[in-house]
């Protein structure tokens, strides 16, 4: 099979069989673009699939470093590749993996940003819950908050599948996992609000979807994100303003309070228990903080 091919037919596999989402279908693409690119620049032409080796793959990640990725993008592209010379090799489109020995850069150890408690009240509190749109900001932002939801997990949710009486949401994660989340008061205060007002944004009863745009349409990923970022602007000195600081904001709080990591890693649809400890790091480097200002003689490092 020649080397376009190949791609389609990865590209296909990752959106039919493996039905990743459309922002990792969208990722892969350009991952793929990029190795296009590569062979092009560097060796003027596009190699026959089967002849590529390790060697030829292991520039790229220069490659791409010149181009300004930072490391974590160089990861997610080297990740791509990696996945796409393993597909070659398992559709036996290749005799071997060229891809195996190539180096993937190490994660960086960045912790999560996220919003005091008294930030989140002051976001809150500015949203306007007489009118539907301000409704609808507030009730999506509560939810998010109050469930420690991903924003596609929040605006994928339809409006039968939310129950106010026993406060619980089903949502559907990475990998199409489904799960049962509990939510609190002021989210279901705030939902209860918003659904007075969602029949003033509903333009067609057949959309069924629970967080509306001034169209009566589902809320898109963008206009949801510039929400919550206008939103977040002068309430927080955190260089990242978006719905996910919500999430992190959610299990953050939890931690601090005294709740038990499992279940905090349940309540986010985190696969694995390492992925939840990141915000043990993030309580511990507060209690330092903490410790450091009220102690006169902390030495802590």
């Amino acid at each position: 099979m020649d080397f376009s091919s190949a791609i389609r037919a990865f590209l296909e596999y990752c959106e039919i069989e493996k039905d990743f989402s459309k922002h990792s279908i969208e990722s892969y693409r350009l991952s793929m673009s990029n190795l296009y690119d590569y062979f092009y620049e560097e060796y003027d032409t596009l190699p026959e699939l089967d002849t590529i080796t390790t060697n030829d793959l292991r520039p790229f990640l220069g490659w791409l470093h010149d181009r300004g990725l930072k490391k974590n993008s160089l990861r997610m592209k080297i990740s791509a590749v990696k996945s796409f010379f393993k597909f070659c090799h398992k559709r036996d489109y290749i005799s071997s993996n060229p891809a195996t020995m190539v180096h993937t850069p190490k994660k960086n150890k960045t912790l999560p940003s996220f919003l005091v408690e008294k930030e989140v009240e002051t976001m809150f509190d500015q949203f306007d819950k007489d009118n539907p749109i301000g409704a609808r900001n507030l009730a999506l932002c509560e939810l998010i908050y109050s469930a420690g939801l991903r924003i596609s997990e929040a605006l994928q949710i339809n409006a039968g599948s939310i129950s106010l009486s026993s406060k619980v949401i089903k949502v559907t994660g990475k990998g199409s996992k489904e799960r049962i989340v509990p939510f609190g008061s002021k989210a279901h205060e705030a939902l209860e609000n918003y659904l007075l007002h969602r029949h003033s944004l509903l333009k067609d009863f057949s959309e069924n979807a629970l967080f509306l745009n001034k169209y009566g349409k589902r809320l898109s990923h963008s206009s949801a994100y510039k929400m919550v970022n206008t939103a977040m602007k002068g309430i927080t000195e955190s260089k990242q303003k978006s719905p996910h600081v919500l999430r992190h904001s959610f299990a953050t709080h939890l931690l601090d309070n005294g709740a038990d990591i499992k279940a905090v890693s349940d309540l986010l649809g985190h696969a694995s228990l390492s992925t939840t400890q990141i915000y043990t790091h993030v309580s511990i480097e507060r209690l330092k903080e903490a410790y450091h200002k009220a102690h006169p003689k902390a030495e802590i490092e």
